[in-house]
This record gives C-alpha cells, structure tokens and sequence, in this order.
C-alpha cells in the first residue's frame, strides 16, 4: 500500500489537524514505515497458532459486590457551594463545536 498525499490530506481532515508540506512529507514516511511493518507480520506463518487472549495465565481476583449504605442527600449537599437543596447547581458549559 502506497501512501500519498491525498491519504495525507483525508486523515488530516477525519483528525481534524492541519499540515504544514514539511510534516505531510514526516508523516507520509511514517505511515510508510508503519504499513510495511504490518505488512512485513502478514508474511509470517501463523499455521497452528492460536490468538492470544490475555497476556498471562494470571486470574483477576474481584471482590464480591455488596450493598452497602450511602449517605443521606442531605449530608451529599453539605459542602456543595451551590445547591438548590435537592441538586447540585453548576455553571452552564455549552460548547461550540468547530
């Protein structure tokens, strides 16, 4: 697989970051670098071997889950600098998107 700058261009565009030509050509020869490494993987024989799953034979141990109590609304409020009594009140974040 070839890269050239129309790949260049259409994954900066999807990451929305834009290139100087200096960096379109870093970039190109990164990817390059990249394919062919992957590529390189394709050539071997993988006949037989089973997919890895995890990367020991170590188990997690989970604790079982328990309910437990909670604190009252009230006492949940008592540092809040701004609440209505019933929620926390935080200031409106609207954001723009570009």
């Amino acid at each position: 697989m070839e890269v050239n700058d129309q790949m260049v261009d259409k994954l900066a565009h999807l990451s929305r970051l834009h290139f100087n030509d200096a960096e379109k050509g870093e970039i190109k020869h990164d990817l390059q670098r990249m394919i062919g490494f992957v590529e390189k993987l394709n050539e071997l024989n993988l006949e037989g071997v089973e997919p890895q799953l995890f990367m020991s034979d170590e188990v997690n141990v989970l604790r079982n889950d328990e309910v437990k109590g909670s604190i009252s609304r009230d006492e949940a409020l008592k540092n809040a600098p701004l609440h209505d009594g019933q929620f926390f009140k935080v200031p409106k974040a609207i954001i723009k998107p570009n």
